[in-house]
């Protein structure tokens, strides 16, 4: 039986690609970044995963929304937001209902409890993100969240 096996590469490398450093990739530092924020988030709020909160933080922001325009505002797919909402509806944190304009429609809202949490953990996701910004002065982080809102 035989192995497919790649063939070593016996020309010399392209100069660019022996220019190219993982290390200053804006995909890697993103990563890198993302990163870090999860295990601020992780130890700031424990009980809600960040796409749970996000998911109740926007309920709690906006109100009741279909599950597509929830996912739509929170940048969920369609499957990540379904399971975000079951977990959550699983919690008693949110409740679905028909939409009262149009009965085909079903809108998932916060509950009293999801409120009440969401009040409870809104000091520490505000102290997240001042952690997750700390190695900057407050014009870095102004600049940072601005240029990051300009690509998206």
């Amino acid at each position: 039986m035989t192995q497919n096996k790649a063939t070593p590469k016996t020309q010399a490398p392209d100069e660019t690609a022996l220019d190219y450093r993982l290390d200053a990739q804006v995909g890697f530092l993103m990563r890198r970044a993302n990163q870090r924020h999860l295990a601020i988030f992780a130890e700031g709020i424990s009980d809600l995963t960040p796409t749970q909160f996000a998911a109740l933080a926007k309920l709690c922001e906006v109100g009741a929304l279909p599950q597509n325009a929830l996912g739509r505002a929170t940048a969920m797919d369609a499957a990540t937001i379904k399971g975000v909402v079951d977990r959550l509806r699983a919690r008693n944190l949110v409740e679905s209902m028909p939409d009262p304009k149009d009965q085909r429609r079903v809108l998932v809202k916060a509950t009293s409890e999801g409120w009440s949490l969401f009040e409870t953990r809104t000091q520490a996701a505000r102290q997240i993100t001042k952690d997750t910004l700390s190695p900057l002065n407050e014009t870095e982080q102004t600049i940072f969240l601005l240029l990051l809102q300009k690509l998206l």
